[in-house]
């Protein structure tokens, strides 16, 4: 009797010991103790994570506004009373986020050299106190440009912090969670810069549940992964995509079988290779729970066409729609249309509407489609007709992704770290910048309202579309980028011409591609005054950035629309640069004459062209618009001769000309073409 009783006592003592919630401390800052939130008890990152994880789990707030890691910092954690009670607590599961504070001009540039064994002993101390502690240490939630010293140290030594954080998890051996990437494109959600509201402490509060469950949703592949797509053929491709961290995932593909392990932050990659253009192929992608399946999937060339209205025009309001839309239908040519889900016409978004932009929720999630006579009627007609001289001309599968936004300017396509780091000026009151083309901040405010929410984020905001577009196209990978923008900009070259870089650097970041193919187009004519200096500046950074080529428009522009309806001309000439530069068709002439240098010869002046080969004029007429100068900004009319690729120039007001320009005008009547037809780009040789 004796014996049973004392082997039920210890049955029941055992089941209570299995029985004992999951302790789980969060340890950290203002940010973890919840500051500014209006409840904070049950707002707070750590509340909404016990409503997360449940009543299996104990969550306890250790927080400290303030607080920093650094042991010779301001406040430092491990000298706080919340410290002493995270040890007490004995957590089986220790949460650190802290670094923001060390960010403080008194703490990082004095005290940086600590930083790695402070945040070690920190960790010890949880370990002593549970040797059995799963320690989990977070990168850093973002700081938003609105911080008032955020240019002056915080945005760099905010970036250091998190590389050291990062050393630190791999010497200590603590796992690596990630506060930063979740936030970091909803800076609306840091009201005073720093803070989540509650909306950001649940996406904090979501991230540390996955990472200690494992849960992640189960298998996940981005949203551009559909029946119908274009594969990039003749490379290794990098297929990714989530899962529950530690599940097998297997992917198949024609004869190939490839295995992976979904690693503890979620994510999963399998490298395949390459792919040829022959039949079609069935992409298959398991895990244990699920399996999914993409039929009539084809390798081909992957193109993205990008840009404002000219690139979103419609191929149904194109010049020659009729017939092209009649024979259209190509299986071979693929479309992925992200259409915007609200115009940007002059009226104000529904509160609903303004709620999903916040959310990043601007495109209408389409799939691929085989090209059809309905389906390309509504598809960009710049895009289309690029990618059907492709087609013809490679006899391959050619996918075409559409990401344009009507009267979108080059900011909003910029990579925020990219406008962070170089143009931080940009972001500065936005809606009021001078930075920003006038007709941007116009539209932007009507469509936002008046009662719109200081933080209310709109398409044209800085940066935007990068993190709605582009973003969420990261890593499926693309032969290059064609683009058709500047309308929105075209107020301030100088600003633009740094934009435009940025634009493509971080779109190369993206794509981690340094040499990704961009081809562009200059903008056309209308009576505008500053369209003249645009297209030179264009023209010139045609010359600057590598990988990069401009089609001239300014033969088919309108005087007074800004949507010129030629734009069949248009997406043949970025073809013909892509035959070129990207896929070696050496026998295609990639563009029109473009100026290579200028000699003076007493009173003439001598102008010396790039593809000039059967140098000629559109009319028959003589060379027209060309000037020349002795002085800047003086010009006058000159008298032009064609001589094989060169020009003859003389004026007989200008004696010793030291300065020539062509097509100078918004609206222009120039002329000069090459034997292929394509027309010579505005120059000014005026710096």
């Amino acid at each position: 009797m004796k014996s049973k009783l004392i082997l039920l006592l210890a049955l029941v003592f055992s089941t209570m010991l299995q029985a004992q919630p999951v302790k789980v401390a969060c340890a950290g800052n203002s940010i973890t103790y919840g500051y500014t939130l209006q409840n904070r008890e049950t707002e707070s990152y750590p509340a909404q994570l016990q409503l997360l994880l449940g009543e299996k789990y104990t969550v306890g707030n250790f927080g400290k506004s303030g607080a920093t890691l650094l042991n010779k910092g301001h406040r430092p954690y491990m000298q706080q009373d919340e410290f002493k009670q995270a040890i007490a607590f004995a957590a089986d599961i220790v949460v650190i986020h802290l670094g923001i504070n060390d960010t403080d001009p008194r703490n990082w540039p004095n005290y940086r050299d600590f930083f790695v064994k402070d945040y070690l002993h920190l960790i010890e101390s949880f370990r002593t106190a549970n040797p059995k502690a799963r320690i989990l240490i977070s990168r850093m939630t973002p700081i938003s440009d609105r911080h008032s010293r955020f240019e002056s140290g915080t945005r760099d030594w905010h970036r250091e912090i998190q590389q050291a954080i990062e050393t630190v998890a791999t010497i200590s051996g603590a796992q690596l969670i990630d506060f930063f990437e979740p936030m970091y494109p909803y800076h609306q959600l840091l009201h005073d810069a720093v803070h989540p509201n509650a909306e950001g402490a649940r996406i904090l509060a979501q991230t540390v549940y996955s990472s200690i469950t494992g849960d992640f949703g189960g298998l996940k592949m981005p949203a551009i992964y559909t029946d119908n797509m274009v594969l990039q053929r003749n490379r290794p491709l990098r297929i990714t995509g989530t899962a529950n961290a530690g599940e097998k995932i297997t992917l198949t593909i024609g004869k190939q079988k490839h295995k992976t392990t979904t690693a503890d932050n979620g994510k999963w990659t399998v490298t395949i290779n390459p792919l040829t253009a022959v039949k079609p192929y069935t992409l298959t992608v398991t895990s244990p729970q699920k399996k999914l399946t993409f039929q009539n999937v084809l390798a081909g060339e992957v193109w993205l066409c990008s840009g404002q209205s000219n690139m979103e025009f419609q191929l149904s309001r194109s010049f020659e729609s009729k017939k092209d839309i009649l024979s259209a239908a190509n299986p071979e040519i693929r479309l992925f249309d992200m259409k915007a889900r609200w115009l940007t016409n002059d009226y104000t978004w529904s509160p609903a509407a303004l709620d999903s932009v916040n959310r990043l929720q601007y495109f209408t999630q389409p799939r691929w489609e085989e090209c059809t006579p309905e389906n390309a009627a509504a598809f960009s007609a710049v895009a289309y007709y690029f990618g059907k001289m492709l087609q013809d001309s490679l006899r391959v599968p050619v996918g075409l992704i559409c990401n344009a936004v009507g009267g979108s300017p080059a900011e909003s396509w910029v990579d925020r770290r990219e406008l962070e780091n170089h143009f931080p000026a940009i972001f500065r009151n936005w809606t009021e910048n001078d930075f920003i083309q006038d007709w941007v901040r116009t539209r932007a405010k009507s469509n936002m309202g008046k009662d719109a929410p200081k933080l209310q984020r709109h398409p044209y905001e800085p940066g935007y579309l990068f993190d709605a577009g582009i973003r969420q196209l990261a890593q499926y990978p693309i032969a290059g980028a064609i683009w058709y923008q500047g309308e929105s900009n075209a107020h301030n070259k100088d600003a633009h011409a740094k934009l435009f870089k940025l634009l493509i650097e971080s779109w190369r970041e993206n794509w981690e591609n340094d040499s990704l193919p961009f081809y562009f187009v200059q903008l056309s004519s209308i009576n505008r005054p500053s369209w003249t200096w645009f297209r030179d500046s264009q023209r010139r950074l045609q010359a600057e950035i590598p990988f990069t080529g401009m089609a001239v428009s300014s033969d088919l522009g309108d005087s007074l629309d800004v949507h010129p309806i030629h734009k069949k001309e248009i997406g043949e000439r970025l073809a013909r640069i892509a035959l070129y530069n990207t896929y070696g068709k050496t026998a295609v002439v990639p563009s029109g004459p473009l100026f290579r240098e200028v000699n003076f010869k007493r009173k003439e002046a001598i102008v010396t062209f790039d593809y000039a080969e059967g140098l000629q004029t559109s009319d028959g007429k003589s060379p027209q618009t060309f000037e020349i100068a002795e002085f800047p900004g003086l010009f006058f009319p000159a008298k032009a001769k064609i001589t094989g690729n060169q020009i003859q120039l003389t004026a007989p007001e200008v004696k010793n000309p030291k300065f020539v320009r062509y097509g100078w005008q918004p609206y222009t009547r120039a002329n000069l073409i090459n034997a292929s037809g394509l027309p010579a780009s505005t120059f000014t040789t005026e710096e």
